[in-house]
Formats: C-alpha cells, sequence, structure tokens
C-alpha cells in the first residue's frame, strides 16, 4: 500500500522559511514524479512545484518562481520544497503528490497525480 508523508510545515513570519519534505512509502525500488500543491482556506487546491522522476526536471506555478525550490532524492521517493521569502499569501495546507502513470515529467497537472499525503499547515504571518 502506497503511503506519503509531509512534515515540516508551521508557523512562520513574513520573508521566513520553511523546508518541507515527504516520504513516500510502498513502491518499491522504482522513483516517481513527484509534486506539491496546496489549499488555502476557502480556495480549491493549487499547483505549487514538481519534479521528475530522476529529478533534473522541474516545473513551479509563477507565484513561487524563484522562491521555492523542488529538489528529491535520486534513489528514493523522497522530495523536499524549500520556500524562501514567504508571503502571508502562502498560508495554506501543502500537499505532496506522486504519479504513477509518467515517467521523466514535471507533471503540473493536479488529475495526472495518483497518490496524495494528508497535507501539512503552513500559515505565515505578517
Amino acid at each position: 500500500q502506497v503511503h506519503l508523508v509531509e512534515s515540516g510545515g508551521g508557523l512562520v513570519q513574513a520573508g521566513g522559511t520553511l523546508r518541507l519534505s515527504c516520504t513516500a512509502s510502498g513502491l518499491g525500488f522504482s522513483t516517481y514524479p513527484m509534486g506539491w500543491f496546496r489549499q488555502a482556506q476557502g480556495k480549491e487546491r493549487e499547483f505549487v512545484a514538481a519534479i521528475n522522476d530522476s529529478g533534473d526536471r522541474t516545473r513551479y506555478e509563477d507565484s513561487v518562481q524563484g522562491r521555492f525550490a523542488i529538489s528529491r532524492d535520486s534513489a528514493e521517493n523522497v522530495a523536499y520544497l524549500k520556500m524562501n521569502t514567504l508571503k502571508p499569501e502562502d498560508t495554506a495546507v501543502y500537499y505532496c503528490a506522486l504519479v504513477l502513470s509518467l515517467t521523466n515529467a514535471a507533471v503540473g497537472v493536479e488529475s495526472e497525480y495518483d497518490y496524495w499525503g494528508r497535507g501539512t499547515q503552513v500559515t505565515v504571518s505578517s
């Protein structure tokens, strides 16, 4: 059974930094594309960043480009999201997700993802 678990969320002041982690288990020895999404209160879930299975392709939502950096462990399904210069509008529950059916792609489409974590809260105070 596949499980994704996020960690690293919390409360931070505007301009601060957080690093989220996501560990996927139950997948054997293969690596798969992974991504981060977020959902602010009262809003729909939106794409944040994605990385391909080998870690050499990334994709970002425009509002986080240059502030956030996605990375991964090259041998395991572990992904990270380094969030710099955080803004109050970054406040949301952040979800990690994984794609089984595609390879060598940084996937920005929510419907392509097969497995999801439960999320971790990120709160940025002004």
